[in-house]
């Protein structure tokens, strides 16, 4: 019954991938049926982080009320219906309101099911969860682009992505017995509601915000911003670009499969150290990057580092901080993430066009640096947990 469950979790993180390249995949298409200008993804994106930022705010909320597995199931039909929506809408405002659900969809799933298993399951199966996100963010992408390459519309592509996530959210619904019989469950039972107070003396806690927050910058302002650098810094063909851009996601992918064996030998801190020490490997090839391959290589390895560290973080949140508080300060965590996401990238792209797309190196080594010394100065702060 336990291996059933984990593999119903895993197709839960596919689920939630794979509508997250979707919109940048389509948006081209999308755009010129719907008459508006290319800016207006960028107001779509808006409110799906909002959404998520919210859901996963009121995720330890939700968990006491809910349980996690009847949250996992209602939240894959959320994003479904999101899907669905996006599947009939024929107008920019019918795309604005369905961005809604799928904000919220994505943030409670995401804070539910990474606590579940941070408590449950040991930090390789952690890894392996966000694997599965990447193979569903790569999923959704190639079937957007098998539509449209076929002159198919742009809206059968999030119809097929919808048909899976209702099949899903079919399995999930089903699946709600399991959760009651995973062992140790009465965990969940104790959850407490931590006020604004509680969460800013937890010690330790905000310092991790801090560190959590930045390793997202780093990832996400790589993803953006990793093309425009290459084109800026290598004089290379947009297309080009676009293909090495997608190393990082290689390498991301590949690292967490890699990751969740290495786990089994490692504890999550010293995980989080070899991810940050291949960073800084990346960052600087790409910094003194002199050919192309230099850049091949570094972001490769960059994907590689933030492999390790995103999921190690979050597993470590029980053990740092306790069980009873887990659920309600990863939901914050992810809600921090999800606001850097919101926030630093474009950042960056003010920089870029004050400055050169060039300097992309020394901005992810800022939010490298912070990351190190926050993560350090947690693991000082809650030695007496972790030892």
């Amino acid at each position: 019954m336990i291996h059933i469950l984990l593999f119903i979790i895993y197709l839960a993180f596919i689920s939630l991938g794979l509508p997250d390249g979707l919109l940048g995949s389509a948006w081209p298409n999308m755009r010129a049926d719907l008459n508006v200008p290319i800016s207006y993804a960028g107001i779509i994106t808006i409110i799906i982080c909002i959404g998520t930022v919210i859901s996963s705010l009121f995720s330890g909320f939700l968990n006491r009320k809910l349980k996690t597995g009847l949250i996992v199931a209602i939240s894959v039909l959320l994003t479904a219906t999101a899907l669905l929506g996006f599947y009939f809408s024929h107008s920019f405002i019918l795309l604005c309101i369905f961005a809604i659900p799928y904000g919220f969809g994505a943030g409670s799933i995401d804070a539910a099911l990474n606590n579940y298993v941070a408590i449950h399951y040991k930090s390789k199966h952690m890894s392996w969860l966000h694997c599965m996100w990447g193979i569903g963010a790569t999923v959704g992408p190639y079937a957007m682009s098998y539509v449209l390459t076929n002159n198919m519309p742009w809206n059968n592509g999030y119809l097929c992505i919808a048909i899976i996530q209702l099949v899903l959210t079919f399995i999930m619904f089903m699946s709600l017995p399991l959760w009651k019989k995973r062992t140790n469950d009465n965990n969940e039972a104790i959850a407490k509601k931590l006020s604004f107070k509680d969460i800013i003396s937890t010690k330790g806690f905000i310092i991790l915000i801090i560190c959590f927050f930045s390793y997202s910058a780093l990832e996400q302002t790589t993803i953006l911003w990793a093309s425009s650098y290459l084109i800026a810094k290598n004089g290379i063909s947009d297309s080009l670009a676009s293909s090495l851009a997608s190393l990082f996601f290689i390498g991301i992918t590949s690292g967490r499969f890699i990751s969740g064996f290495i786990a089994i030998k490692l504890k999550d801190r010293y995980m989080i150290r070899v991810g940050y020490t291949i960073i800084i490997i990346g960052i600087i090839l790409l910094l003194f990057n002199s050919h192309i391959s230099m850049a091949y290589i570094g972001l490769i390895l960059i994907g590689l580092g933030c492999a390790p560290i995103y999921p190690s973080v979050i597993h470590s949140v029980p053990g740092y901080f306790g069980i009873d508080k887990s659920q309600s300060l990863i939901g914050i965590l992810m809600a921090m993430s999800y606001t850097s996401t919101l926030f630093m990238p474009p950042f960056f792209g003010v920089l870029a066009d004050l400055i050169t797309p060039s300097i992309l190196p020394i901005y992810l080594l800022i939010f490298l640096i912070i990351l190190i010394s926050t993560h350090e100065l947690v693991v000082r702060k809650v030695k007496k947990n972790i030892s």
